[in-house]
């Protein structure tokens, strides 16, 4: 558990000072007050992630000061303690934001699990929130940057299918953006304001998964010292991202399975069920209809976490945002590393959309950080991008296009860039371009381009192709 600054409020010194010392002992900064005044005073400095309150206090009660801290800090969560507990009172303090109630006397077993539980729920909405931001600081629809017609597929069925309880399959290679798909079905949805919770299967040694999803009652197992939740329970009403669902165990799969269709689960070593509430994503990387031929993954549960399935293209499919993603990331990186650099040079735009990106949207960033980090000019050369790029062997393109163009607009770039390598000389501009003169005259007229002693005067192309003399 990571150090948190914990407030306990109490007129009782044996209740801080007990409070204080089980806190200690858990790795916790604690501090504490005797009254709602002198917590105030205290609430004005750096922010805590849990505040211990006890209901009655001397100048006010713990309802007020939970009101106190929900309106100025709504992160913190707050636990009340009181010797006259009441179901009125309970219900009054989880309307008003507390996260748990607690009955004194309590031992330092209860106080273990909920600091446990309140400071885990506390760093879920910090990390939603987080990734929240990050998609809408996207611009793009749900943070998902691509115009692709495959990503305007993707973009559709998260309209239609986020607000839905459907289970939700992702496939597609690594790096392919198969989380920032998942986190757009859980922030278009209901359950957007509770947690979303990730796991990766495959990071996970199997002989863990099964306590990390399920929990486990103390005693269940040699070091199981205390109950505990599992990420299930801990979705509480959010979205459950099961990421590599096929590495999970086959047996595993089976309870799962039974999960989904009860809403009810046991944990390790505990003869009572649980309801829980949550809705599966789940993602892989690998070929499903195999990986079922060969046994990995149940058919029975594919078909009840695959009512709605989503493909994520990989980025050689759809080359075309590679400048939106790659513009994106140098924005990002620049200002991450105070870089001066705003743009890429044509040469090294025509590396990138030449290469074939087998590490998906992740290399293409990896690449631009690198190129931001090891750039010596005012842009992005192929001097600063890293070697895979300039011996990569996809797409001997002559030159490279900028994404979206029409053909009418290509057509008049490569008359006014023709136009200017020969100085304006219509007649060998016919010849390279195999046009007849007159063609070349009309179509010259058309874009409003003109040639000889009028070149100074023919409109300035707006867009530029990357073209093989160029010298950037």
């Amino acid at each position: 558990m990571l150090r948190s600054r914990i407030l306990v409020v109490d007129d009782e010194p044996s209740v801080t000072g007990a409070l204080g010392l089980i806190l200690v002992e858990l790795g916790h900064q604690v501090e504490s007050a005797k009254s709602v005044g002198e917590a105030t005073s205290l609430l004005k400095g750096p922010a805590y992630d849990l505040v211990f309150t006890d209901l009655r206090l001397p100048d006010a009660s713990g309802i007020d000061l939970l009101t106190h801290i929900k309106s100025d800090t709504p992160d913190t969560e707050v636990i009340l303690m009181t010797a006259h507990g009441s179901l009125d009172i309970t219900i009054e303090a989880i309307k008003r934001g507390a996260f748990y109630y607690i009955e004194k006397p309590f031992t330092p077993h209860q106080v273990t699990m909920l600091v446990e539980r309140a400071l885990q729920f506390e760093t879920f909405k910090r990390e939603n929130r987080s990734l929240k931001s990050a998609l809408m600081s996207e611009g793009d629809e749900f943070g998902i940057i691509g115009r692709h017609p495959k990503m305007q597929q993707i973009h559709a069925i998260i309209r239609t299918a986020a607000p839905s309880e459907a289970s939700v399959l992702i496939e597609g290679e690594s790096g392919t953006g198969k989380e920032l798909i998942a986190a757009a079905f859980h922030f278009q949805s209901p359950r957007a304001q509770r947690p979303f919770t990730r796991i990766n299967c495959a990071a996970i040694p199997q002989e863990l998964i099964e306590s990390e999803l399920f929990g486990y009652r103390k005693g269940a197992f040699t070091g199981a010292d205390r109950d505990k939740r599992g990420l299930i329970e801990a979705t509480a009403g959010g979205t459950l991202l099961l990421d590599e669902i096929a590495e999970m165990p086959v047996h595993l799969q089976t309870k799962l399975l039974r999960v989904l269709q009860e809403k009810k689960l046991r944990r390790l070593g505990d003869e009572l069920e649980i309801s829980v509430d949550f809705r599966l994503v789940s993602s892989t990387n690998r070929d499903t209809a195999q990986m079922i031929q060969e046994g990995m993954l149940r058919k029975d549960l594919y078909f009840r976490i695959s009512t709605i399935k989503v493909k994520a293209p990989p980025l050689r499919e759809r080359l075309d945002d590679v400048p939106l993603l790659a513009e994106r990331f140098l924005r990002h990186y620049s200002e991450k590393y105070n870089s001066r650099i705003r743009e890429i040079s044509t040469s090294a735009f025509a590396l990138l959309m030449r290469y074939d990106w087998p590490g998906n949207v992740r290399e293409l960033e990896s690449v631009i950080e690198h190129a931001v980090l090891f750039a010596t000019e005012d842009k992005l050369t192929p001097e600063c991008l890293p070697e895979q790029l300039h011996t990569g062997q996809a797409g001997e393109f002559l030159c490279v296009i900028p994404p979206y163009m029409k053909m009418e607009e290509i057509e008049r770039e490569a008359i006014a860039q023709t136009l200017e390598r020969t100085g304006g000389n219509v007649k060998k501009t016919a010849q390279i371009l195999n046009y007849h003169r007159p063609t070349l005259y009309r179509k010259m007229k058309k874009f409003g381009l003109r040639g000889g002693a009028d070149r100074e005067n023919q409109a300035e192309p707006t867009t530029r192709l990357a073209m093989p003399r160029d010298s950037q």
